[in-house]
C-alpha cells in the first residue's frame, strides 16, 4: 500500500525566502536533495532528482497549474484569463497535438539558424555604444536589449517596437510572480494591449506575408488544417512572453558565471567554437527556469508514494541538471540531452532551439571583445520564484 504524503517526515524549502538566491540558493538545493528526493513547499512538494522530475514532467496524469492558479486569484474573465486559457502550456490532449503538430516545424534547429545572421548584427549594434567603455552594467545595457530586437524581428514586428513588446512581455510573465496580486491590473493591462498589437500584426501578415514566424504561422498547414486567428495571435503571445525574459536572464546568468570563473572565460576567448557547448553548461548549472510547477490529475503514485488528485508538484531542474555532476561549471563537458531547464515530456519548450541560437550567437561575438571580463560590483539577483533573472551585473573589461 503507497504511503500517504501527509506520514512523510520530509525536508522544507524555503521557497518564498526573499534571501534564497545566489550561493545561498545553490548550497540550500544540495542539501535538500542530498537528504531526500522529495521536498514540502508551501503550495505543495518538490521533486530533487531527475528521474522523479521527468516522471512528473512526462506524465500524462499531471498538467501546469495555471488555470488553478487562476481560479484562486480570482481571475475568470478578461485578456489575461484568455492568455492563460490559450497558453499553448496549459493545453493537453487533442487539442496540444494539433498545435504542435501545426507550428513545431517553425521551430526546429534550422529554422532558428536563420536568424543567426540577424542575432549577429543585433549584438554588435547594442555591443558597439559599451565597446570603448571597458565597463558596462550588462543587464541595461546588452541583455534586455538584445534579445527584445531579435524576438521583435522574428516575429515581424518592426525592431523599433522591440522596447514595447519586452515590457507587455516582462509584465505578462509577472502572473507567476509571488507578487502578482499587487500587480495584477498592470499585468491585464499588458495583456490587453499586445492582444490589440498582435490582432493588428497578424491582419497586416494575412495582406502582405515576408519572412517572418506570424507570416510562416498563417501558412502553416497540415491536412488543410490550419492556424485560427486566435490561435495564431496566443501562439506568438505565447513566443513573445516566453522568449523575451528568460533569453535575457540566461545570457545576464552567462556573463555572470563567466565573469566568476575566468578560467572557463580564457577557454571560449581561445576557441570561440566552444560556444555551442558554454551555452549547455550554463543551461545546466544555472537554469533561470529552477522551477517548474505540476497538479496531479487524477491520483497518482510514484515510489510507493500516492500523490492525490489536485496535488501541486514542483519539479527541481537545478538539483535534478547538477546530480551525478562532479566538478563545477566546465564549458569542456560532454552536454547532457536530459536536463531539465526546458522541461520535458510533450510540453517540452517550444523556442528551446531559438533561445539556445541566440545565446550562441551572443557568446561567440562577446568571448573575443571582453579580455579580462570580471565583476565591477555587486550581482543583485532577483528571486527564484518564476524567471530567476539578475537586476544589476556591472562587469569591467580590458577595454
Amino acid at each position: 500500500m503507497p504511503a500517504a504524503l501527509a506520514d512523510l517526515e520530509l525536508p522544507e524549502l524555503a521557497y518564498y525566502d526573499p534571501e534564497l538566491r545566489g550561493p545561498r540558493f545553490h548550497a540550500e538545493m544540495r542539501e535538500l536533495a542530498a537528504s531526500n528526493w522529495l521536498a514540502r513547499f508551501p503550495l505543495g512538494f518538490v521533486t530533487l532528482d531527475r528521474e522523479a522530475g521527468e516522471f512528473f514532467l512526462r506524465s500524462r496524469q499531471t498538467t501546469f497549474p495555471g488555470q488553478m492558479v487562476a481560479e484562486v486569484f480570482g481571475v475568470d474573465d478578461g485578456p489575461l484569463r484568455e492568455e492563460i486559457d490559450r497558453n499553448i502550456l496549459h493545453l493537453n490532449g487533442t487539442d496540444h497535438r494539433r498545435l504542435r503538430g501545426l507550428v513545431n516545424h517553425a521551430f526546429t534547429p534550422k529554422a532558428a539558424d536563420r536568424w543567426r545572421p540577424l542575432m549577429r548584427s543585433y549584438v554588435a549594434e547594442v555591443f558597439s555604444s559599451v565597446a570603448g567603455a571597458g565597463r558596462m552594467e550588462v543587464v541595461g545595457d546588452l541583455c534586455k536589449v538584445y534579445p527584445a530586437m531579435t524576438i521583435a524581428s522574428v516575429v515581424g514586428a518592426p525592431v523599433a517596437d522591440a522596447s514595447r513588446l519586452a515590457e507587455w512581455s516582462n509584465w505578462i510573465q509577472r502572473q507567476f510572480a509571488a507578487d502578482f496580486l499587487d500587480h495584477r491590473e498592470r499585468i491585464e493591462q499588458a495583456c490587453a494591449e499586445l492582444y490589440a498589437y498582435l490582432h493588428e500584426l497578424v491582419a497586416e501578415r494575412r495582406a502582405d506575408p515576408r519572412e517572418d514566424l506570424v507570416s510562416t504561422l498563417i501558412a502553416a498547414e497540415e491536412e488543410g488544417d490550419r492556424l485560427t486567428d486566435v490561435e495564431l495571435v496566443n501562439l506568438v503571445l505565447n513566443v513573445l512572453v516566453g522568449g523575451v525574459d528568460t533569453t535575457q536572464s540566461q545570457l545576464a546568468q552567462a556573463l555572470r558565471l563567466f565573469a566568476e570563473h575566468p578560467d572557463q572565460w580564457s577557454l571560449l576567448e581561445a576557441d570561440p567554437s566552444l560556444a555551442a557547448s558554454a551555452v549547455e553548461e550554463v543551461l545546466r548549472y544555472e537554469p533561470i527556469t529552477p522551477f517548474t510547477a505540476r497538479i496531479c490529475l487524477e491520483d497518482l503514485e510514484f515510489r510507493d508514494v500516492l500523490f492525490p488528485k489536485d496535488t501541486v508538484v514542483m519539479v527541481s531542474a537545478i538539483t535534478a541538471n547538477h546530480e551525478d555532476v562532479e566538478g563545477g561549471f566546465d564549458i569542456r563537458r560532454e552536454p547532457s540531452s536530459r536536463i531539465l531547464t526546458f522541461g520535458a515530456g510533450i510540453h517540452y519548450c517550444l523556442g528551446a532551439n531559438l533561445a539556445k541560437a541566440e545565446l550562441q550567437e551572443g557568446l561567440t561575438f562577446l568571448s573575443s571583445r571582453l579580455p579580462g571580463l570580471a565583476l565591477d560590483g555587486e550581482v543583485v539577483y532577483e528571486n527564484v520564484q518564476g524567471i530567476y533573472g539578475i537586476s544589476a551585473l556591472p562587469l569591467r573589461w580590458s577595454a
